[in-house]
């Protein structure tokens, strides 16, 4: 019998609606208090309430004690895969933080529900029911972080919340789920390629998001800079271009040695080096800005926060984003 760890860290899931107001909030009791019966027989479960958020609370610190529980807890017990529930907002960027800091080959997945537990067509104890089959899995060893939502598999580096609302919000554009879960098996049909793992020991660094936009200056680069930023991720235009009003303010970015990462507003293709006028992708790469590819904005900056903890080099940050 398989021995599952879950912990919950509020969210939808953990919530119900009120049917008179149509607020959906917290409730005194947890709504998948009645899943241990259901598996009874099956899997030990084992579950914990770390912290009660809706996702839009969750900091990176929080992100980070997320992580040493899970260290911790494998540690102590011979747990064979984690579980965790949490809000869809900001699920991916959780899941991508704890792609890059925890260190196991046993699974570790992340769900979540897109309509609270007391909601016709919830969504939320078969996605938990889903994600403890994956983490019981042992072809899901060695994967990384994965997020299992809607009958599909995702690796947390490619996947993203690309509706508002919908069931079927959580997609890999561009990279597709590496998995389906079935009512009764679990199925792989891609391959890890690479693994990235950075042990850090705190999160203290201050890493802003802009996106670019037509007829953008320098106005809002030069006042993230004045706020006291450790480093900026800019969503370019198009394969990686920026209006050239917008260059002059990176350049004094770079000079006060906060390093600038570049990824694209676009949610497929790669940004790369192309176009040679002003703003262009050969001017900002020739300026030292770091391009990274495979990740979005939000995963860019959660990336770039654990890195700035390990270094501040210009080439040894280059080579953790290529």
């Amino acid at each position: 019998m398989k021995r599952i760890l879950i912990l919950h860290t509020g969210g939808t899931i953990s919530m119900k609606e009120n049917k008179e107001t149509g607020e959906v909030n917290t409730s005194d009791q947890h709504p998948m208090d009645e899943l241990s019966a259901m598996l009874q027989g099956e899997t030990e479960i084992e579950d914990e309430i770390l912290f009660y958020l809706p996702s839009p609370h969750v900091r990176p610190e929080d992100m980070l004690k997320l992580g040493r529980t899970i260290h911790d807890k494998l540690a102590k017990r011979n747990y064979d895969g984690v579980v965790i529930t949490h809000g869809t907002d900001t699920l991916e960027e959780t899941a991508y933080f704890l792609d890059l800091f925890v260190q196991t080959r046993k699974p570790v997945v992340v769900t979540g529900a897109m309509r609270s537990s007391n909601e016709i067509g919830s969504d939320g104890l078969y996605n938990l029911l889903s994600a403890i089959k994956v983490a019981s899995c042992d072809e899901a060893q060695d994967k990384g972080v994965l997020v299992v939502m809607n009958d599909e598999i995702h690796t947390a580096r490619n996947v993203t919340k690309t509706s508002t609302s919908n069931v079927a919000t959580f997609q890999s554009p561009q990279y597709g789920p590496i998995g389906i879960t079935t009512k009764r098996d679990v199925f792989f049909h891609h391959k890890m390629t690479r693994h990235d793992s950075y042990p850090i020991q705190q999160i203290t660094k201050k890493v802003s998001l802009i996106k670019a936009y037509a007829g953008m200056d320098g106005t809002l680069i030069d006042a993230v800079r004045e706020s006291g930023v450790h480093g900026l991720v800019v969503e370019a235009l198009g394969q990686g271009n920026m209006p050239p009003d917008t260059v002059d303010a990176m350049r004094r970015m770079l000079e006060n040695d906060i390093p600038i990462v570049l990824v694209s507003r676009c949610y497929q293709g790669v940004v790369q080096d192309t176009y040679g006028y002003a703003g262009g992708g050969r001017q900002l790469r020739d300026m030292g800005i770091i391009f990274a590819n495979g990740v979005t904005g939000p995963k860019a900056r959660i990336k770039l926060m654990i890195a700035l903890e390990m270094t501040n080099n210009p080439t040894e940050l280059q080579h953790m984003f290529s």
